[in-house]
Order: C-alpha cells, then sequence, then structure tokens
C-alpha cells in the first residue's frame, strides 16, 4: 500500500467506482507527465448525487452541505485518478490544479470557503504536494443540479 493509499484509509476514505462520462468526453487525459481529469459532481459511493448535494449554494444549499460537496468531489477525482493510473495512486507527484464550479446564487460569494472542501482533502491525502493553484467560479447551473463541480491537474510518474 503506498502513502497515499495508506492516508485514504487511515481517514476512513473509500474511492467509489469512476462515475462515467455524461457527454461526449472522456474522463481523463495523460499527456507528458500530467493528468487532466473532467469535472466530477458530487456523488456519493453509490454513484448518486443526494438531495442535500443538489441546488444552489445561498438558495437551497448552505456552506457545511457545500463544503461536503466540494469534498466528494475531490474524492471522485482521486477515484478516476485512481483508474488512470492503472490502479497506482502512489504515481501522484503533486496536484498542480483544481477549478472548482459552483451552483450559486446571484447574491452569494462564499465561493472560496465552500472549494476549500475539495483543497483542504488534498492536502490531507496528500500533504504538502497537495497545495495546488486554484480558480473557482459561480455558475448558474450544473448537471444533475449538482452544487458543485470540481476538476484537476495532476502530475504524474
Amino acid at each position: 500500500m503506498n502513502a497515499i493509499e495508506a492516508k485514504l484509509a487511515a481517514l476512513g476514505i473509500v474511492l467509489p467506482t469512476p462515475a462515467a462520462p455524461i457527454a461526449n468526453y472522456v474522463p481523463y487525459v495523460i499527456t507528458g507527465n500530467l493528468l487532466v481529469i473532467s469535472g466530477q459532481l458530487c456523488f456519493g459511493l453509490d454513484g448518486k448525487l443526494s438531495d442535500k448535494h443538489k441546488g444552489k449554494l445561498g438558495g437551497e444549499i448552505f456552506n457545511e452541505a457545500g463544503l461536503e460537496a466540494a469534498r466528494l468531489c475531490a474524492v471522485n477525482l482521486l477515484a478516476q485518478a485512481k483508474a488512470a493510473l492503472g490502479g497506482d495512486l502512489g504515481r501522484i507527484v503533486r496536484c498542480v490544479r483544481l477549478g472548482g464550479f459552483i451552483n450559486a446564487a446571484p447574491h452569494f460569494t462564499a465561493l472560496p470557503a465552500v472549494m476549500n472542501g475539495a483543497s483542504d482533502l488534498m492536502v490531507e491525502v496528500l500533504g504538502d504536494r497537495g497545495r495546488h493553484a486554484r480558480s473557482t467560479v459561480g455558475v448558474a447551473e450544473l448537471p444533475a443540479d449538482a452544487a458543485v463541480e470540481v476538476e484537476a491537474i495532476f502530475e504524474i510518474a
């Protein structure tokens, strides 16, 4: 068991089966030493979107549920990374970038705080190698009315 798998186990995190694309794209691309993972929604272990993670932040959803949703997105990113890397998360050198999309009501401004759910998980799991560049934007809608979607770029060996 590599250090990343050990840390996930210590945190009690089980990676789900990676979600299949819902449109005309691939879940990930490896180019050179970069693994680019398409946006992941806040699906749970059962592959479903919980009602508490549907809707707009600042509307139907509040910060705590938004943080949980962003964290679930990060778990799903790691599940896609594991699939892309033939089951070997130990090949991750670092998280280079996360891009967050928050389904937000027009007046909602706590976007960075919500996105910390994903960022904090990357740092918990990868340590300093989990510190990354980041963009976070509020959007009018997300697929399946998800509260959060997150994409990632990892450097791999």
